[in-house]
């Protein structure tokens, strides 16, 4: 069976994702992903899928390193992974400045050594129970955990856009979580993950590569591609590490006006100026079978693992998030 994930990120009330997540397991669907930002708690979310399941994995996409400290992410990862009976994948990243310090009040600095910290400090507590660190981000006198993990490893996988982070997913990861990755982007993605783990002395194929896809499924295509717009669009204004990403892609006059528009507050006209080429360069849109097919490109491309994301929102957003669902389930 063709490996396929799903992902989530907000847009629906937590027990419609869960109704979700329970479906894409009937479906054969190998994991199931929750993002953090404003769509509730994603450790409460995933153990609630993980009551509800019994099969499917589930994962993080992604924990910030930042809002939460290495120990509270290791008590919440053991935690998801006790009632998921070894189902937890936990999916780390730096998340964004343009995040981190106006959403959270914190200070966004030096993300690549807390991130390489937070990872061998939770590895640290899941696998020892008990730790003392002293390092460039982190100072722990100690920290216990005060229950049995269930498994004393599990896997973690770590979020990268860029060469140099993609070369540490392959350093000191199970696996890399790419977003906004372009067919094209795709096999390069792959080689640098490779890259890093033949340099830390690991056989690159010990490392998943796996990537987010946006998704909307209709049988008018320009329908599909109206439904991802807008997420395409903020994106675009919000994140300087996208908008770069597109615009390396090909596609660097329009995604400067797409947030100079944005910008200005011309919200609608950010939305016009977002071309079908664009969203089809970053997401899936299109009939069942066009998505399918694009899936196969992507696979074929050097991701092992495509995650596919509806981007659904409003009153029908689990009906849409399910459609998405069983149109890419695996055959």
């Amino acid at each position: 069976m063709e490996r396929i994930g799903v992902g989530f990120s907000g847009g629906m009330a937590p027990p419609d994702i869960v109704e979700c997540v329970r479906l894409a397991e009937e479906l054969g669907y190998e994991s199931a992903w929750v993002a953090e930002g404003h769509g509730g708690d994603q450790f409460a979310i995933l153990t609630a899928c993980a009551v509800a399941t019994s099969r499917i994995k589930l994962g993080t996409s992604i924990t910030s390193v930042f809002v939460r400290t290495a120990p509270t992410i290791a008590m919440a990862a053991a935690t998801v992974d006790h009632f998921s009976n070894g189902r937890f994948i936990l999916g780390l990243g730096t998340s964004h400045k343009v995040q981190v310090e106006p959403e959270h009040g914190l200070e966004f600095t030096r993300p690549v050594a807390r991130l390489r910290e937070c990872v061998d400090v939770v590895r640290g507590i899941v696998r020892d129970g008990d730790i003392r660190h002293r390092g460039e981000i982190y100072n722990i006198e100690r920290f216990d955990l005060w229950f049995e993990p269930v498994r004393r490893q599990m896997p973690i996988y770590v979020a990268a856009v860029r060469p140099r982070m993609l070369e540490i997913c392959g350093e000191i990861s199970d696996g890399a979580i790419l977003t906004w990755c372009t067919l094209e982007r795709a096999a390069d993605s792959a080689r640098h993950v490779a890259e890093g783990a033949e340099r830390a002395g690991r056989n690159p194929q010990d490392v998943d590569v796996a990537t987010l896809l946006a998704c909307a499924v209709s049988e008018d295509r320009d329908a599909a591609r109206d439904e991802l717009r807008r997420y395409i669009a903020s994106y675009v204004w919000r994140f300087p590490r996208y908008r770069r990403l597109v615009a390396e892609a090909g596609f660097a006059e329009e995604t400067e006006a797409v947030a100079q528009a944005w910008r200005e507050g011309r919200t609608e006209d950010a939305l016009a100026l977002a071309p079908a080429g664009l969203v089809d360069s970053v997401a899936l849109a299109g009939s069942p079978e066009e998505c399918r097919e694009r899936l196969r490109q992507y696979r074929e491309a050097g991701i092992n693992l495509p995650i596919i994301s509806p981007r659904a929102s409003g009153p029908n957003a689990k009906a849409r998030a399910m459609e998405v669902i069983r149109a890419c389930a695996p055959a």
